[in-house]
């Protein structure tokens, strides 16, 4: 019994390390591809760049997954589902997922500063923002939906930084009130879902009313496609990307509407249409690149 124990404790162990990692998270992190994509640079540094900025944020965003599940453990225990998560359900012991975050975020910082030492302070400040919020910031309403949001546009400067490239206003305020749009539209569907149990399992829903929350998704999301319509009308053959990135938002807007958006990423890559729509603002955007 003893030696079957020892033969399945390590495989126990890396699995849960892994899922702690959660990499079905990992496809955000391809918004650090989004200024490269903007400013339609694709030579050879910028691509190099561009997967350098990929590979630190899948060491970034777990450092940050490891430090809040930690935090998070007794809460997770008395929820149904996150209590299967394998810090709160003993699989990985706390010292070794603390001891795993302080090493993928140094990690990270190292391998951001050696390409570009700018790009290194970026990462701090990602760390810095999301270890606040494992602490304190996710109980602050208001507060939490941006720094949540922040996250995303963190990515998209991030790639930037890493590209040398130079970012606009419009590019940064479309990515973040995109952010904010999909953070805010999260919170409401865990709020449809949860219903009277969201205080209990996330503290902060406990501050914001469906009406509210609607107001912010609502709001956001008007002003990242005003301002992206303002921007693509300057940009010579990219107006056209206005359509697909429109119905986009409308789409992910009604799975909001029915509470479907606890889980963005599950939402974007579980859609085949918005799958074709971003395949369609992809072509279309490359396409008016070659022409302008």
């Amino acid at each position: 019994m003893t030696q079957i124990g020892r033969k399945t404790a390590g495989p126990s162990l890396v699995s849960g390390l892994l899922r702690t990692a959660r990499p079905r998270q990992w496809p955000k992190n391809l918004l650090v591809a989004a200024a490269p994509v903007a400013a339609g640079a694709h030579d050879g540094t910028t691509l190099a760049a561009t997967g350098v900025a990929l590979a630190v944020f899948c060491l970034a965003a777990p450092a940050v997954y490891f430090l809040n599940d930690v935090l998070d453990a007794g809460r997770d225990r008395a929820h149904p589902v996150r209590r299967l998560r394998p810090i709160a359900a003993g699989t990985v012991p706390e010292p070794v997922a603390l001891a795993c975050s302080a090493v993928l975020a140094l990690a990270a910082m190292v391998l951001a500063a050696a390409w570009r030492l700018e790009a290194g302070g970026v990462i701090a400040i990602y760390l810095l923002v999301n270890g606040l919020y494992c602490l304190k910031l996710k109980h602050v309403p208001i507060i939490e939906l941006a720094t949540v949001a922040s996250g995303f546009l963190l990515r998209a400067v991030f790639g930037g930084v890493m590209a040398g490239l130079a970012l606009s206003q419009w590019f940064l305020i479309v990515v973040g009130s995109a952010a904010l749009f999909m953070v805010a539209g999260k919170r409401s569907s865990e709020l449809a879902t949860l219903g009277r149990k969201a205080a209990t399992t996330r503290p902060g829903l406990a501050h914001y009313s469906p009406g509210y929350l609607r107001f912010v998704w609502q709001a956001s999301g008007t002003v990242a496609m005003t301002t992206y319509c303002l921007w693509a009308f300057e940009l010579p053959g990219r107006q056209l990307t206005v359509i697909p990135l429109a119905l986009a938002f409308l789409r992910y807007g009604w799975h909001v509407d029915r509470g479907e958006a606890g889980e963005p990423e599950t939402v974007v890559l579980g859609d085949r249409w918005l799958l074709g729509l971003a395949l369609a603002w992809a072509v279309l955007f490359v396409v008016g690149t070659a022409r302008g």
